[in-house]
């Protein structure tokens, strides 16, 4: 943590799905927006995507649902849980003041993608330099 005022907190929430994409984004770039200039710090937005809701919400049977770790100080929580009540296409949210456990599972989490991610580099290298190993025997 960069300053001992501020906490890590996980907000996930669920956009309607009836928006296009570009009033999609902009309330995410919005709340994110939000949160960086009222003294929060925005490390990762993880966006899911389009999922089918359990139960109507509004009349509603689908969300975008976003995922942001950020850190911030204890007294901007209330204010951006009430800009995220007042926008109608906002349909569910949680705030969530991480503890060590969730910040060991998102290390962890981020860990693992990482490693995914240079495997695929490896492979896709290895692939690339057999075609061109083909392509020098063939001429």
């Amino acid at each position: 943590m960069a300053d001992p005022d501020t906490y890590p907190y996980e907000l996930t929430y669920a956009i309607s799905g009836v928006l296009n994409d570009d009033k999609t984004q902009n309330i995410i770039d919005e709340i994110s927006n939000y949160l960086a200039g009222n003294g929060g710090n925005v490390e990762e937005v993880d966006e899911w995507g389009s999922q089918r809701l359990a139960y109507r919400i509004d009349g509603k049977r689908s969300g975008y649902y976003v995922r942001a770790y950020f850190e911030a100080p204890g007294e901007l929580i209330p204010k951006v849980e009430r800009r995220l009540q007042r926008n109608d296409d906002i349909l569910r949210y949680v705030t969530l003041r991480m503890d060590a456990k969730m910040r060991r599972q998102r290390r962890q989490r981020l860990e693992r993608k990482d490693r995914e991610a240079a495997e695929e580099a490896a492979e896709t290298a290895a692939e690339e330099a057999a075609e061109e190993a083909e392509a020098e025997e063939a001429s």
